[in-house]
């Protein structure tokens, strides 16, 4: 087991803030570890795939799912056709990362997926079709009542001021 030693580095007095001048003008910092990857015993904690850095300490099936345009089905549609085992995504190794990576490349992912749907959107509203107007006015594209829900899209309520009874304009 290893054991963590601190290491202290001095402080010049100038970049200290006015409540800790008076005191230590030292900060320790945990000592690198031997034999780690990277510069100075650093540990790389996440593998990046299509752009997106992928959680370590999760399964592969649910890593994927961090990336834009990558679902439950998908992420599990790409582990079929990969062959490869649900396993945590720190124990792939080199080989599977890669052969992980072209298979995400061959979908519509992230940014080009983003821009796919906003150009058309951009497309509904020029044509000034149903949908884009509704798109154009922050309202509900798919059918539903505005009555009641829809805050989200309608933004807060507009307080409307209520009407005097005439008793009340008398006094």
């Amino acid at each position: 087991m290893a054991t963590l030693s601190m290491v202290s580095v001095p402080i010049a007095p100038s970049s200290l803030s006015l409540s800790t001048r008076g005191r230590s003008s030292s900060v320790s910092f945990p000592a690198p570890k031997k034999g780690g990857i990277g510069h100075g015993g650093l540990r790389i904690e996440c593998i990046r795939i299509g752009g997106v850095e992928i959680p370590n300490h999760k399964r592969v099936e649910y890593s994927l799912q961090y990336i834009h345009g990558i679902g439950r089905s998908r992420s599990r549609q790409i582990l079929l056709d990969l062959n490869f085992d649900n396993k945590i995504t720190k124990d792939l190794s080199e080989e599977e990362v890669i052969t992980l990576r072209k298979e995400v490349g061959k979908y519509m992912i992230e940014g080009d997926l983003k821009r796919f749907n906003r150009v058309a959107i951009e497309r509904l509203k020029e044509i000034r079709c149903y949908r884009g107007i509704r798109h154009k006015l922050g309202l509900p594209v798919r059918g539903q009542r505005t009555k009641n829900n829809c805050r989200t899209l309608k933004g807060k309520r507009a307080s409307v001021a209520k009407k005097k009874s005439p008793s009340s304009q008398e006094e």
